[in-house]
């Protein structure tokens, strides 16, 4: 189900940087790595949340992003290696299977556009894992515009 909402993460996770082609297969690796160290984090709510910098074109090959765990409230002494992340906006999101992801994706997309939400590449784009009897669903965050007017050169078709 698509919607769109306000919300507020509190994350505590590890900064990984790469290639965006590669993210599908490194992002698990990494997200295990740092799931070995949750014990090290108080306050975990032990939902895994991976935070992603958006690509700003085809020519933008590498970024960074950071697997990590909600936390409960802000904390002064993370880990080593580890950093406190908090960011809120608003967000459309919509919630599948793992085995499916790039279709969420493009499906969010285009009934964000269809409900006048724009994206924005200002901030991260999130997923949250949750395992369920299936195997595992994602559940994922694109960063949006509420008020957004197009100028009539980007409403041109090219």
């Amino acid at each position: 189900m698509n919607r769109r909402i306000n919300k507020v993460f509190q994350v505590v996770g590890i900064k990984n940087k790469g290639l965006y082609s590669n993210f599908g297969s490194e992002v698990p690796i990494n997200a295990q790595r740092f799931m070995s160290r949750i014990d090290e984090i108080k306050n975990h709510l032990g939902v895994e949340v991976s935070l992603f910098e958006p690509k700003k074109g085809e020519d933008h090959k590498e970024g960074h992003y950071f697997v990590g765990v909600l936390v409960k409230d802000k904390i002064d002494e993370v880990p080593a290696g580890m950093e406190y992340i908090e960011i809120s906006g608003e967000y459309v999101s919509t919630r599948g299977s793992m085995t499916v992801v790039s279709d969420l994706y493009t499906s969010l997309q285009k009934w964000s556009k269809e409900q006048g939400y724009y994206p924005t590449q200002k901030s991260y784009f999130i997923e949250m894992y949750h395992q369920v009897e299936e195997g595992e669903e994602v559940e994922i965050y694109l960063p949006i515009i509420i008020n957004y007017v197009m100028s009539k050169e980007s409403q041109m078709v090219t």
